[in-house]
């Protein structure tokens, strides 16, 4: 390359950038208007450079007469022109299409659903649509998981609030019963109200233990734990209750298996789930349990003979509050969180439980991690 040659295009260079460097600024300063400004100012500081770079090259070298300068010049303009009408359509196609996102966007304060441009002028407000598309959706399954919620806290308020006025009316019989000397047997009056004090504490100790497994504090101490011994134990455990209740607590098929599980916890989560089925199986009926292996779990299986749960409430089985028909309401229902209870400790443990229909009955099953999976 000769020394000319180079010159011409370090002097084209220059131009160029210092045109660019000022479109630069003005592009800057032009960043609160419409897209259509900005777009149309490229289109001019491109123009303004082509031509800046034109004439520092005629003022460098001799070769080449002003007259073809002119035409260039001319030809530059005539572009510029027909580029800036361009960019004028296309401007404002995308303004269009920002405009109809835009009105899409407003229109969330009164529809939770996203209804993007069916068309969309660019990639980049297209892939804007649809984040704002998959942003609302979740939204929305969140708004609605937060109403269910809601409801059912409501509905868990009212049954508490029921279940805590009816010992306590008792109490206050009693208590004034003695306080007046009307009592003609003491220990019976003193025996009720023990057992009204116990029950009480229960439900406290429920809601409590509920409210830490709502908030993610249930502090679990893991052991390695054969599944059967955690059977065994609640089953004999149960087996009174079974027998004063006339039903038939069976345990079959075992399988060994190990499981890293809170020990006291998971006792508490195959009690409640024996005792559940204990009290809602008919009497001369029976409940079994049965043990299985399933790839990376091992799964208990509770089956009884209460009759089977409705199709529309085997969803909010688990569901805190939740007691379903009249039988399931009773005495001793504890306000209706066990059920949330186990669930809420299962998945601590990364497990889960289920529940569906069978013949006769229903079967409650609890899968759970074995020890030494990831």
């Amino acid at each position: 390359m000769n020394s000319e040659a180079a010159t011409i295009l370090a002097v084209a260079a220059s131009d160029s950038l210092g045109v660019g460097l000022l479109g630069a600024v003005v592009l800057r300063l032009l960043r609160r208007y419409s897209v259509l400004v900005p777009l149309v100012g490229v289109i001019v500081v491109t123009a303004v450079g082509m031509a800046a770079a034109m004439l520092g090259v005629d003022m460098v070298t001799t070769r080449r007469p002003g007259a073809d300068l002119a035409v260039e010049l001319a030809v530059v303009c005539v572009a510029a022109i027909m580029s800036i009408a361009t960019g004028l359509l296309l401007g404002r196609w995308v303004i269009a299409g920002s405009r109809q996102l835009t009105q899409a966007t407003r229109a969330l304060r009164t529809d939770i659903r996203f209804r993007a441009p069916a068309d969309p002028p660019t990639a980049e407000l297209a892939e804007l649509g649809h984040e704002l598309a998959v942003a609302t959706a979740r939204l929305a399954a969140a708004q609605q998981r937060e109403r269910a919620a809601e409801a059912s806290r409501r509905q868990l308020v009212a049954w508490i609030s029921h279940d805590l006025r009816t010992p306590l009316a008792r109490l206050r019989a009693m208590t004034e019963s003695l306080e007046d000397g009307v009592v003609t047997d003491p220990l019976r009056y003193y025996t009720g109200i023990r057992n009204d004090v116990d029950r009480l504490t229960r439900m406290v100790d429920d809601l409590f233990d509920l409210s830490r497994i709502q908030a993610g504090t249930l502090h679990l101490v893991r052991t390695e734990v054969t599944l059967d011994d955690l059977v065994s134990d609640a089953v004999a455990g149960l087996d009174v209750l079974a027998t004063g209740a006339g039903v038939g607590l069976t345990a079959r098929d075992h399988v060994p298996a190990t499981v890293l599980v809170d020990g006291r916890e998971m006792a508490r989560v195959l009690t409640n789930l024996f005792g559940n089925a204990i009290r809602h199986t008919p009497p001369g009926g029976t409940v079994t349990v049965d043990t299985r292996a399933e790839p990376g779990y091992a799964v208990v299986a509770i089956s009884d003979q209460c009759g089977g749960i409705p199709a529309e409430d085997i969803g909010k089985v688990f569901d805190a509050g939740w007691r379903g028909s009249a039988s399931r309401s009773a005495e001793g229902a504890r306000g209706g969180l066990g059920l949330a209870i186990v669930r809420g400790i299962v998945s601590a443990h990364d497990g889960t439980v289920s529940v569906r229909n069978v013949d006769g009955g229903c079967c409650f099953e609890v899968r759970l991690p074995v020890a030494g999976t990831d």
